[in-house]
């Protein structure tokens, strides 16, 4: 199996990084690694395919129709998203099983923090004391996933409070810091990469 490749992006254009990505699962073959792609992106709505009755933010904050399942999200410097650019055929995964991974990933990241954190059957992604603090989102092409996770760190938490999350009016947002997390984002990174690459069964 090819080796996972873990790529530090930095900041990133949203628009920019979803082409790329598109681009990286239109070529795949069975030979090409799996790769993750830790980034952040500069302040934007994206919103996914399920559009229908979505509340749209009136604000200056670009928004960004996007190929992934779900509906609207805010992305903004001091979130922590990692792309998710995986054979799911490789590993005999399905995309709920990948789900899985991520929030399980995610949740026990919180843990050897302290932090008590589950997932929702009914709203994919990881909460704290009832507030989401992790998003998770995929499309599927060819087998083979794009897409991910975003997880809050240190973010002004703001704009989501003009759009109803993931589709879900009320939803209250945290992040690491509101928990007394004192990890840096780059801590965070190279704990989530490194159990993403444990449940994926890379070598370690």
């Amino acid at each position: 199996m090819p080796a996972l490749e873990i790529r530090q992006l930095g900041l990133t254009d949203y628009a920019v990084t979803l082409a790329e990505m598109q681009a990286y699962t239109a070529q795949r073959d069975a030979g090409s690694a799996d790769q993750l792609w830790v980034t952040e992106h500069p302040p934007v709505y994206t919103l996914g395919l399920n559009r229908r009755g979505v509340r749209l933010p009136d604000n200056d904050i670009p928004l960004v129709n996007v190929d992934r399942g779900g509906k609207i999200t805010y992305h903004g410097p001091g979130q922590l998203i990692i792309y998710c650019l995986i054979d799911l055929a490789r590993h005999h995964l399905n995309v709920r099983q990948l789900v899985t991974i991520l929030e399980n990933s995610l949740i026990e990241c919180l843990a050897g923090q302290g932090v008590a954190a589950e997932a929702r059957a009914d709203a994919p992604g990881v909460y704290v004391a009832g507030k989401k603090i992790a998003s998770l989102g995929l499309r599927l092409k060819n087998q083979c996933c794009y897409h991910g996770l975003s997880l809050n760190i240190n973010m002004d938490l703001q704009p989501f409070a003009d759009i109803d999350p993931c589709g879900y009016a009320g939803m209250q947002m945290t992040q690491t810091t509101a928990l007394n997390i004192p990890l840096t984002m780059a801590d965070i990174a190279a704990e989530l990469t490194q159990r993403l690459k444990e449940k994926l069964a890379y070598v370690r």
